[in-house]
């Protein structure tokens, strides 16, 4: 039996430009889809958004949102039984995160210290749509948050005092591509390895492949057997310990996806 690869990527960055397109990446999902390998979007944005650009990529394989607050698996994708946390709209969902209750209750007890901070839950759909230069609908599904806070400090250097408030409170810090993210206890490489070992049961022996280009991929880039760090926008690359994918955003995944899946 050939061994089965499996894709995990980031969206933002990512598979997607600064515009928010996949376009220059159509001809690797082509490729993806022809030969049939799984495309797992492991992403900081939440169930909605995500199910937006699975829509319009036409992806019908399980996706983790919010730095790995969730795994979602359409049912009847395994043929097999496996434990989870709860169903909802034709999705087995694997809870990972902390409720966003409690986030946004941790992010106003930093606010009320002194700190100037805003996060998502502080920002209208407009307001969202303006800082991230993204689409209006596409910002009211960004609201629509359970797992993760994205949040914006005024003062850089208030990170650290900041960083030891939420610790104390149980939670994590980690930094996306534009934002701070507040989270619980997950992260994006625990989700990696639940789906990691559902394909391994599927397939038996299987090969992961993941995409990522912001800190807060890293942990997903440490649990697959080969990982990429794709270019930012400015040129540089968050981190030299992956193998460096020269080409911006969905232009270098790509370019290496096709190089890499072409004789797959």
């Amino acid at each position: 039996m050939l061994m089965k690869k499996i894709i995990f990527t980031d969206l933002d960055g990512t598979l997607l430009d600064e515009r928010y397109s996949f376009e220059k990446a159509l001809p690797a999902l082509k490729l993806i889809n022809k030969y049939r390998i799984p495309l797992i979007f492991c992403t900081s944005k939440t169930r909605a958004e995500t199910e937006l650009y699975r829509r319009k990529t036409g992806n019908s394989d399980p996706f983790i949102v919010e730095n790995g607050g969730a795994v979602f698996i359409p049912e009847n994708y395994f043929d097999f039984e496996f434990e989870y946390n709860y169903t909802t709209r034709n999705y087995l969902v694997i809870k990972l995160g902390t409720d966003y209750v409690k986030l946004r209750r941790v992010l106003e007890s930093i606010r009320n210290s002194g700190i100037r901070v805003v996060g998502f839950g502080d920002m209208s759909p407009e307001e969202i749509s303006k800082c991230c230069n993204m689409p209006l609908e596409q910002a009211r599904l960004a609201k629509e948050r359970e797992y993760d806070e994205p949040f914006r400090l005024a003062k850089k250097e208030d990170e650290e005092e900041v960083s030891i408030i939420i610790r104390e409170n149980g939670l994590s810090l980690t930094k996306g591509g534009t934002f701070y993210h507040l989270t619980g206890g997950n992260d994006k490489g625990k989700a990696v390895k639940i789906l990691t070992d559902l394909y391994s049961r599927k397939y038996g022996k299987i090969m992961t492949y993941g995409f990522g280009n912001s800190e807060n991929d890293f942990e997903m880039l440490e649990a697959v057997d080969e990982a990429y760090i794709i270019q930012k926008a400015d040129g540089s690359f968050a981190s030299c310990k992956f193998n460096m994918a020269e080409g911006i955003g969905p232009a270098g995944w790509n370019m290496i996806v096709l190089r890499l899946f072409k004789w797959a």
